[in-house]
């Protein structure tokens, strides 16, 4: 008797998928060549050849249209933020480190393991990666305190933000490695306060 068990097919991907991919394109050119807070919906809308609600309809915002760019489909910038800022100012620090740690733990690290090195690798996409951090992450804290010297705090809360990254997930230092965000972000808390709202005279 015949196999009449369905077959995969091969061919053209779903209309759908192929406008994603191309607004994805679109979207790391438009991202390079302007900037992120040059780049708008509309804009990238334009060079992907659709309309800016196709846009909308795979990515609700901008920062997440970056996030698409950069592989880490999961993170979603807004939501961190709003977790971040809505609290005390004067433990404003410990929750940042504490929320981002959190945001990438839900897989126990394997999409920062696999992003970061990919992103890394990619010229273009390494460009991308301290817009990511300065404007989608950082910029929405930064403006909330309005303070001086921000392109100066935003790269200090950053280098301390990258090292527990690399130490928690991709070179795994014990005793970061193991313990948990609460637990790191009482203990480094302190030092991005003091980054995002001390004194920095030098």
């Amino acid at each position: 008797m015949a196999d009449l068990a369905p077959t995969s097919r091969r061919g053209r991907r779903p209309a759908g998928q192929d406008a994603r991919a191309d607004i994805l394109t679109a979207a790391r050119a438009e991202f390079l060549e302007r900037g992120y807070e040059a780049a708008s919906l509309r804009s990238v809308a334009r060079r992907a050849g659709v309309d800016p609600g196709t846009v909308r309809h795979w990515f609700a915002d901008k920062a997440r249209l970056l996030t698409a760019t950069l592989g880490v489909t999961e993170i979603e910038p807004d939501k961190l933020m709003e977790r971040v800022v809505d609290g005390p100012l004067e433990s404003l620090g410990e929750r940042l480190v504490e929320t981002v740690l959190s945001a990438w733990d839900f897989d126990g690290g394997t999409m920062v393991r696999m992003a970061v090195p990919a992103v890394m690798a990619d010229p273009g996409l390494r460009g991308l990666l301290p817009q990511f951090i300065g404007a989608a992450i950082l910029g929405p804290v930064m403006r909330t305190l309005d303070a001086p010297d921000a392109p100066l705090r935003t790269a200090l809360v950053a280098s301390q933000m990258a090292g527990l990254m690399m130490t928690r997930f991709l070179v795994p230092v014990e005793p970061i490695a193991s313990m948990t965000p609460a637990e790191i972000a009482a203990l480094a808390g302190p030092t991005i306060q003091r980054y995002l709202t001390g004194d920095l005279a030098r």
